[in-house]
């Protein structure tokens, strides 16, 4: 693809002389571009739904949610998947990154490493990708040969192929069986993509992966009742939790969050009959999903 065709290339005729505006200007030139990321990402809201569907389908039959990038865009697809286990006790291995350069490319800049299309593919053989997995590039330009290698390696193993971009009529558009564009237009720095490319891609990659968790159960109401205590703040956030979804007061609320060890069966036994190991068969049986679980009990 020509370089004068990809929009976050272009150079941003709104902050042309951002070079000599005063802090306050240079914030507030920032803050008027960022808000044509929204904007964006609402057109594309049905694409969004469709995947989040795709994905909610695939791993319930045990697949993957795998997302490849490099530099910034490898970077957000890394934090989106280190967060979902501690906020919905996803397993680390149902929501994976990959990133050009490997783990050392998460802190240091790696640019070459984005050139190399048979790393990319590499990486895919190296995760034994298969049918049921889902497989999310993401670049700003949509060109990122390294993605692309790893896209189509994804698509020979029979994998479900998504592309995150932000440029119109992009390569790995071609690759994809499905593509999320938010078309954000020319960066306040030209061809800066950390900004709103980047912005706009950590806001896709929110809706993916919360969607996704909430359609497979791990949400009750708003209330993350799948999270992990694993610290102070932590325990203290599943303690208000179970308070609030109950309504029962906080030395109950702590009392029952100890007997159970987790939020989801500690919230199933407030609100229900069910004790003990029924209360465990019961999320069994619904596969995790504590509202179906209450309903099923109330009926």
């Amino acid at each position: 693809m020509n370089i004068k065709e990809i929009s976050t290339e272009q150079r941003n005729s709104s902050t042309l002389t951002i070079d000599q505006a005063s802090s306050f200007e240079i914030v507030q030139l920032m803050n008027k571009e960022d808000y044509a990321v929204p904007q964006a990402i609402g057109k594309i809201l049905p694409q969004l739904a469709t995947a989040i569907d795709k994905i909610t389908e695939r791993m319930s039959l045990g697949g993957r949610l795998i997302y490849v990038g490099a530099g910034t865009s490898g970077r957000l697809g890394v934090l989106d998947a280190s967060e979902c286990p501690p906020t919905f006790s996803a397993d680390p291995e149902h929501v994976q990154a990959l990133i050009a350069g490997g783990p050392a490319a998460i802190t240091s800049a790696f640019e070459g490493a984005e050139d190399d299309v048979e790393q990319g593919r590499l990486d895919i053989n190296a995760k034994n990708v298969n049918q049921q997995d889902v497989i999310v590039g993401i670049a700003a330009s949509g060109r990122t040969p390294y993605t692309i290698g790893a896209m189509k390696e994804a698509k020979n193993h029979g994998a479900l192929v998504l592309a995150v971009v932000c440029s119109l009529g992009s390569d790995m558009a071609e690759e994809a069986d499905l593509t999320l564009v938010a078309d954000v237009g020319p960066e306040v720095l030209t061809g800066s993509t950390r900004l709103k490319a980047g912005t706009a891609q950590k806001l896709i990659l929110n809706m993916l992966s919360t969607g996704t968790m909430i359609k497979q159960g791990k949400v009750y109401s708003n209330l993350m009742v799948d999270l992990q205590p694993t610290n102070q703040k932590l325990q203290i956030r599943s303690k208000h939790i179970i308070m609030e979804a109950t309504g029962v007061s906080e030395k109950k609320a702590e009392q029952v969050l100890h007997e159970y060890g987790a939020v989801k069966p500690a919230i199933l036994a407030l609100l229900t009959s069910l004790k003990g190991e029924q209360v465990h068969a019961s999320l069994a049986k619904h596969n995790g999903h504590i509202g179906k679980a209450i309903q099923a009990e109330s009926n």
